[in-house]
């Protein structure tokens, strides 16, 4: 085959659908864990989540963050509040509209996303270095390079 896409009425291989399952299967285990190596006990996953879009995306308001994460603007208000009171986070008048406020990090927000990226990158690093042989650490580059086309035009 040529890596290029089928067409609608072509049947999809069953080495393709049990790729996509097996892969959807272990992307979802490796990200679990990821997230289990940095895990704070006082901060909530959706609370990690705001965090770390914050540090993504920059300012940002509460009702955009909540479309963002999809949640309701009562639960994003919710979780805002106990970033605040950890003092993840600061609030300050939107200088377009006064009447919203933009939410940023606090350098103590920006050390906590920092520290929990490093570990979860040192985490893998670790396991990739323990777990595979050289040669299978180049297998598992070339299979990233290939599975980039799922993510391109």
């Amino acid at each position: 085959m040529n890596g290029k896409a089928a067409g609608p009425t072509e049947a999809i291989s069953d080495s393709a659908a049990r790729a996509a399952r097996d892969l959807r299967v272990v992307f979802s285990r490796l990200r679990r864990r990821i997230r289990e190596v940095a895990k704070s006990e006082e901060l909530t996953p959706p609370q990690v989540s705001a965090l770390t879009l914050i540090a993504k995306h920059g300012a940002a308001t509460a009702s955009a963050l909540a479309v963002a994460e999809g949640v309701r603007p009562q639960s994003m208000a919710t979780t805002l509040a106990a970033l605040d009171r950890h003092g993840l986070i600061r609030r300050t008048p939107d200088p377009h509209d006064g009447r919203r406020q933009l939410v940023t990090l606090t350098d103590t927000g920006r050390q906590r996303v920092e520290g929990d990226r490093q570990a979860r990158e040192e985490w893998l690093a670790r396991a990739l270095q323990d777990r595979f042989t050289e040669e299978e650490r180049r297998t598992v580059l070339e299979g990233l390079a290939l599975l980039e086309r799922l993510t391109g035009p």
